[in-house]
């Protein structure tokens, strides 16, 4: 947990630095241009902290329902957040056919879980239930919080980025003392990639230790083991739209995903993926 905690932090303070150094180097290092870089930051960063909840809600076109409406379910989640010494979150379901869910919120005060309609039919009691304290991780360690602010600082990179490729492209004439425009350009290219890399980075890191939790939770892995196996198995053939910003935000990727391509040893694939490799997941979950 320490290690994975401490990865966070330093990948966090990596995508918090990188946005002050682009917008300092595309702005000629002026004080202005880092001031602007910091506050397109911490708009993005608040407004995604606030409406997270309804944003991911509304993507979903999910329902909030009540303990009337859905007792075993809502009965679930409660005696979860119980035994996690949680508040109990509000609890929706979303229409959709592929098994998954996700958290979102702001605090463990404000929360949302939400289940989809495919979770709910095609995976065991057991196998749900091992999904929602997975999801009640993310919360206790507000993990949406973490998300939020990494998913804010790198569009805020990518945001500042494209602007300074259309200046040097269409007005760099003007003046010169921005420094080399090529130099420019590269970073304008490299930045929101780095950005991007850390992001999904981070989005890893957070699943690993939401299934260490639920695991612990639980007092075994077994049953998220075999809802991730389920869950995979089903979603190749069910591909769910989902806005690629929310993605992150499920137990698995919702989005229909590519072979993995292996180039010098490396697979590039999972270097870009907003969740680490299921077969990984569930190899770690078995052991615990």
């Amino acid at each position: 947990m320490f290690a994975n905690t401490m990865k966070t932090t330093v990948l966090l303070a990596g995508l918090g630095g990188l946005i002050v150094a682009v917008a300092g180097i595309l702005g000629g290092g002026s004080s202005g241009s880092l001031t602007i870089g910091l506050v397109l930051a911490f708009v993005m960063v608040g407004g995604s902290y606030w409406f997270s909840d309804k944003l991911a809600l509304k993507s979903a076109k999910a329902r909030i329902i009540t303990a009337e409406e859905a007792p075993e379910f809502y009965g679930m989640v409660a005696a979860l957040a119980a035994r996690a010494n949680m508040p109990v979150p509000t609890v929706a379901i979303a229409p959709q056919a592929q098994p998954n869910a996700f958290a979102t919120g702001r605090n463990p005060n404000n929360a949302v879980v939400c289940a989809t309609e495919g979770l709910l039919q095609h995976l065991s009691k057991a196998e749900v239930e091992a999904v929602m304290a997975h999801e009640l991780m993310h919360v206790k360690h507000r993990d949406i919080l973490i998300g939020s602010v990494a998913a804010a600082i790198a569009t805020a990179i990518s945001f500042v980025a494209q602007m300074a490729m259309f200046a040097a492209m269409f007005g760099g004439g003007r003046d010169n003392r921005g420094g080399n425009p090529i130099g420019a350009l590269a970073v304008a290219l490299l930045a929101p990639m780095a950005a991007g890399l850390m992001q999904m980075a981070i989005s890893r890191s957070r699943e690993f230790e939401a299934d260490r939790g639920a695991a612990a939770l639980l007092g075994s892995g077994q049953h998220l083991a075999s809802a991730l196996e389920r869950i995979e198995q089903i979603a190749v053939r069910t591909p769910m739209a989902v806005a690629p910003a929310q993605a992150q935000a499920y137990i698995h990727n919702p989005l229909a995903e590519a072979s993995h391509r292996k180039t010098g040893g490396v697979d590039v694939a999972k270097l870009f993926s907003t969740h680490p490799d299921t077969g990984e997941r569930i190899r770690r979950l078995r052991q615990m």
